[in-house]
C-alpha cells in the first residue's frame, strides 16, 4: 500500500510472519526479498519508483505483520500520478487512505485542527468563554432560573401531534 505527500511517500509492505527481510533502496527503485505468509513462501518485489528519492533518509519501521518505509522524494512539489515508472496498473499496490492526504489539503500532517485557532474559532462563534463573546469567562447564564423562559422545560418538539389517520 501507498500514500504520498509533496515531499515523502508512505509504502507499506504487508506480510505477515517474515522474518529477516532483505529491503533494499536505491535512488529509483525499491527491492523487497523474504519468506513468509500462511505458507511461509519466498515473496519477492522490485518496484521501479516514479521518480527519484533519497535513500539516507528513508525511515524504516517492523509493525507486527507490515513493514512501514517512510521515502523522501528528492524533489518536493506535485504530487506523483502513481507510485510505479510503469503506467499498467499492480493487482498488488493499493491505495493507503489512512494515510492517504489528497495534494490540494491544507498542510497540518495530522489532520488536526490547530487548538489555538479551534478556541479562537470557538470564541468567535460564542462556544467558549473568556475573551470573545461575553467579554467574561463567566457563563451569560449562572443558573436554569436565570436562564428565564429559556429554561422552563417548555420545548417546541413538546407540541401535540395530530392524530394519524389509517
Amino acid at each position: 500500500m501507498w500514500a504520498q505527500r509533496r515531499d515523502i511517500l508512505y509504502l507499506t509492505i504487508c506480510l505477515e510472519d517474515c522474518k529477516d527481510p532483505i529491503i533494499e533502496i536505491e535512488p529509483e527503485k525499491i527491492y523487497f526479498k523474504g519468506v513468509g505468509g500462511t505458507e511461509q513462501k519466498m515473496h519477492e518485489l522490485t518496484i521501479n519508483l516514479y521518480n527519484e528519492i533519497v535513500p539516507s533518509i528513508t525511515t524504516k519501521t517492523l509493525r507486527g505483520r507490515t513493514f512501514e518505509l517512510v521515502l523522501t522524494k528528492k524533489e518536493e512539489g506535485p504530487y506523483w500520478p502513481r507510485l510505479t515508472k510503469e503506467k499498467t496498473k499492480a493487482h498488488w499496490l493499493k491505495s493507503d487512505f489512512n494515510k492517504w492526504k489528497d495534494e490540494d489539503d491544507s498542510d497540518n500532517e495530522n489532520g488536526l485542527v490547530d487548538s489555538n485557532n479551534l478556541e479562537e474559532m470557538m470564541r468567535q462563534m460564542g462556544g467558549l468563554g473568556g475573551s470573545g463573546g461575553s467579554g467574561s469567562s463567566k457563563s451569560q447564564f449562572e443558573t436554569f432560573e436565570d436562564m428565564g423562559d429559556e429554561g422552563n422545560g417548555i420545548d417546541s418538539d413538546d407540541d401535540d401531534l395530530p392524530e394519524l389517520i389509517e
